[in-house]
């Protein structure tokens, strides 16, 4: 799904990410998968926002894998060069574009600045391969993607994010997409008005 923005979303990134960072803390690495990347807008935004929350010291211990299924869209050259269009960064607030960003040389094109780009690492990946990429996540966001699955298909790739999450990691999603009642007891709705839950047990 390529369609996306730089801070699309925000209140749902934000929200998700407050809960895990308090669930990182004390831990010497913490692991994020954005599911379904596309070119990188949404992940860097989870970088920006995750780096303002934990702070200098505890980002160094971030890894954020992005993935997306899109080999065709080279997806992942434009996630590892991290380089974009002004008209795609002008949403930000200022002071957060002139902190992670920096000229590319290109006019009007702007890099993410090396401290985000090395904790994100990119690969292609089927999600219907219900094959993960890792486990021991304390926070998986798959946004504007299950809703291209059909819902036999949407319950078992949450099944296969609820083995990849650490006992007590969160799983976040579009609002449209709501937990499939096969699945839901596997999960804690963290607050009534988000799709944010917490892992509970074991399959």
């Amino acid at each position: 799904m390529a369609f996306t923005f730089f801070f699309r979303d925000l209140p749902v990134i934000e929200h998700a990410v407050e809960h895990a960072v308090r669930f990182a803390s004390g831990r010497q690495r913490f692991k994020v998968w954005d599911a379904g990347s596309a070119l990188g807008q949404e992940t860097y935004t989870i970088a920006i926002v995750l780096a303002e929350k934990m702070g200098g010291f505890a980002f160094k211990n971030l890894r954020l894998d992005a993935t997306d299924h899109d080999s065709a869209n080279n997806f992942g050259d434009v996630v590892n060069n991290a380089v974009y269009h002004y008209d795609e960064l002008k949403r930000m607030p200022e002071e957060l574009f002139r902190k992670y960003f920096e000229p590319n040389g290109k006019p009007d094109h702007f890099r993410v600045i090396e401290k985000l780009r090395n904790q994100v690492s990119f690969q292609y990946h089927d999600l219907l391969s219900l094959d993960p990429i890792g486990t021991d996540y304390g926070l998986i966001v798959c946004k504007n993607v299950l809703l291209h699955f059909s819902y036999e298909q949407r319950i078992e790739v949450i099944k296969m994010f609820h083995g990849a999450l650490s006992p007590g990691g969160f799983f976040t999603s579009e609002h449209t997409q709501k937990m499939p009642k096969e699945v839901a007891h596997l999960f804690e709705h963290v607050t009534p008005n988000s799709q944010l839950f917490r892992k509970l047990g074991d399959l």
